[in-house]
């Protein structure tokens, strides 16, 4: 694993990050590292967020699946 140093530091964020992790259980790495995990994990979007964002992308999934479905259904 490789170690990573953050310089220069507010005094004030210290002190702010350091009660952070008290609350959580965890020492002042492990509450850096969940930071960073949720900074770039993917972000989680709502079905409807996702609707929208496909609309606006003017994607559809159209009528085909529907017959498809049908057909394996009912193949004769």
């Amino acid at each position: 694993m490789s170690s990573l140093t953050v310089k220069n530091v507010p005094e004030e964020m210290l002190i702010l990050l350091r009660e952070r992790a008290k609350r959580h259980h965890r020492s002042l790495q492990g509450e850096l590292m969940l930071i960073m995990e949720e900074a770039i994990a993917p972000a989680q979007r709502s079905l409807e967020q996702t609707q929208n964002h496909l609309a606006k992308l003017g994607l559809s999934t159209g009528d085909d699946s529907t017959a498809w479905v049908r057909e394996l259904r009912d193949p004769g």
